[in-house]
């Protein structure tokens, strides 16, 4: 025994105990909500299973299936389509079928509402309204947002693929389509499924359009319970079934995983090559292909363009301007200290003397796959003690600004978003630190260099592209990110999505437009970015 602890002080440095507290900062939400399960749930706990939590259940597994089936026909066919064949805009497709990722879900949704109600295009054209404002309307919207998940997924399998099964196939007598269902689709199944799990994870997390369409899921539950009934135990069960739902669908994709091995078995230096088509069938082609851009980018941006043409003004532009601002500096900010974090836990992980403390790094990045209100609720408990414990304890010293500092302060909101972000930013940096090897770091250490100054001087410089990458997904998100903002936004702070968010709730949905086009506009840019990387495989 004593020569364990002998060793275990041996091994422990500071950069251990560094990366150990940046772990335990990083848990402490989820810590937080498991410490709080234990303790019980709230008084109206019981009425509401009785009541409304078979909905609430009901309709999240209900989303769950809907969007896994019309995600993947919009995802998997158009990434075949364009992989295989030759069709038109081809180059012009590759990347406009990302372009819904751009867009938000809840500002899709505002966008079809409008489209489909009473005043829209729809009723102008055809003199009928089309009720959008149901479980089956959210399933269409969140769809048409979020396959370029899948077809990211898929399209880089099918663009890896080897040409010679289906040429095995053609010689067994095998039609292009049989060879696809029976040959090409099996084999994209994990590819999908990844893709598929990112899509579920959205959907769980989504607020904004399930609240503006009516429809209770588990998500606007835990805000019902948080704020209309002023329960936090029970918010805190109900995230629980939340993140209970999310670890099963991840069990389900790392099962799903086990099959990349077959999968990626096909591969040869022959790669997928496209085949020729003309005439009805490559404009046949063509037309399944752009079916998803038109309904989940096109169509959205044409109507918030027509919104926002009736609503421009200079008073609001000139409001609009400084909530944008706001916006972006929160935004940044909050990157910034989220790429900083996951710098951290890399190179920490490296450096520290204890394995178990170097693998538990990852349990830090699990933040992504927890929905915003789930993560908001679990910073919210354990910075209202802390702030309780200050007001007891310094009231003399800190008087009115304890407040300010913490429990609906800009540093509780920052903290939030790197628990909930620091996967984004932490999988491109590991992938590019991966590329990079240990030989360079190595060799800067036998020339004298220490541990920071290799980093600062020999890695961050060949790091730059996976770094910059980082920044600007991780901004984005924190953009567009509406559930978890608006439980923690501090008072005299707006941001973008809040404040389309506020107006289409105040049914001013045309005054919606300006800063959904505005957080659109900012969200191509990721786009781009994607796409080169995707070019970079082909």
């Amino acid at each position: 025994m004593q020569f364990k602890l002998t060793a275990f002080k041996k091994n422990t440095d500071k950069w251990s105990i560094i990366l150990l507290t940046i772990i335990l900062f990083i848990s402490l939400p989820l810590l937080s909500l498991l410490w709080n399960l234990i303790e019980g749930p709230g008084e109206s706990w019981g009425h509401m299973v009785r009541t409304i939590l078979p909905g609430y259940l009901s309709n999240t597994l209900l989303l769950i299936a809907g969007t896994v089936v019309l995600t993947a026909l919009f995802g998997v066919i158009p990434a075949w389509l364009v992989s295989r064949y030759d069709l038109y805009v081809q180059r012009s497709l590759t990347w406009l079928l990302i372009m819904p990722l751009a867009i938000p879900s809840y500002i899709t949704a505002y966008a079809y509402a409008g489209i489909l109600d009473y005043g829209g295009i729809v009723h102008l054209v055809t003199e009928t309204k089309v009720d959008v404002m149901n479980i089956w309307g959210l399933i269409f919207v969140l769809s048409v947002s979020l396959y370029p998940y899948v077809y990211v997924a898929c399209r880089a399998f099918f663009m890896n693929q080897s040409s010679a099964i289906l040429e095995a196939s053609k010689l067994l007598g095998a039609s292009e389509w049989k060879s696809f269902l029976k040959l090409i689709l099996p084999l994209s199944r994990p590819a999908a499924f990844g893709g598929l799990l990112l899509v579920l994870m959205e959907v769980l997390n989504d607020y904004g359009a399930a609240k503006y369409y009516g429809v209770n899921t588990l998500t606007t539950g835990i805000f019902r319970a948080w704020f209309s009934l002023e329960e936090p135990e029970t918010a805190i069960y109900l995230s629980a079934i939340l993140v209970a739902i999310i670890f099963v669908l991840i069990l389900l994709e790392k099962k799903q995983r086990a099959r990349i091995g077959y999968a990626n078995a096909v591969k040869s230096s022959h790669k997928l090559t496209k085949r020729k088509t003309s005439g009805l069938r490559k404009l046949g082609s063509t037309f399944l292909a752009v079916v998803p851009v038109v309904v989940g980018f096109i169509v959205p941006v044409l109507q918030l363009l027509y919104w926002a043409y009736l609503s421009i003004d200079e008073e609001a532009m000139g409001k609009l301007f400084t909530t944008a601002l706001e916006s972006l500096a929160v935004a940044g900010v909050a990157a910034l200290a989220t790429l900083l974090v996951a710098l951290s836990l890399l190179f920490l992980s490296q450096w520290n003397k204890l394995p178990l403390v170097g693998r538990l790094s990852r349990v830090a990045t699990i933040g992504y796959a927890i929905p915003g209100a789930v993560i908001a609720v679990g910073v919210l408990l354990p910075t209202l003690v802390f702030d309780k414990w200050l007001i007891h304890s310094f009231q003399w010293l800190f008087d009115v600004k304890i407040g300010l500092l913490l429990n609906g302060g800009i540093g509780v909101l920052l903290y939030a978003y790197v628990v909930r972000f620091l996967a984004v930013a932490y999988n491109p940096v590991e992938a590019s630190e991966l590329k990079l090897g240990k030989s360079l770091s190595e060799s800067s250490y036998l020339l004298g260099a220490g541990k920071l100054r290799t980093l600062r001087e020999v890695v961050f410089p060949l790091m730059k592209p996976a770094l910059l990458s980082a920044y600007i997904l991780v901004f984005v998100d924190v953009l567009k990110e509406l559930p978890l903002t608006l439980i923690l936004k501090p008072y005299k702070i707006e941001t973008l999505a809040v404040k389309a968010y506020e107006y289409a709730s105040d049914e001013l949905i045309v005054e919606s437009a300006l800063p959904a086009l505005m957080i659109v506009v900012i969200g191509i840019i990721p786009i781009v970015f994607l796409n080169r990387l995707i070019s970079k495989n082909e």
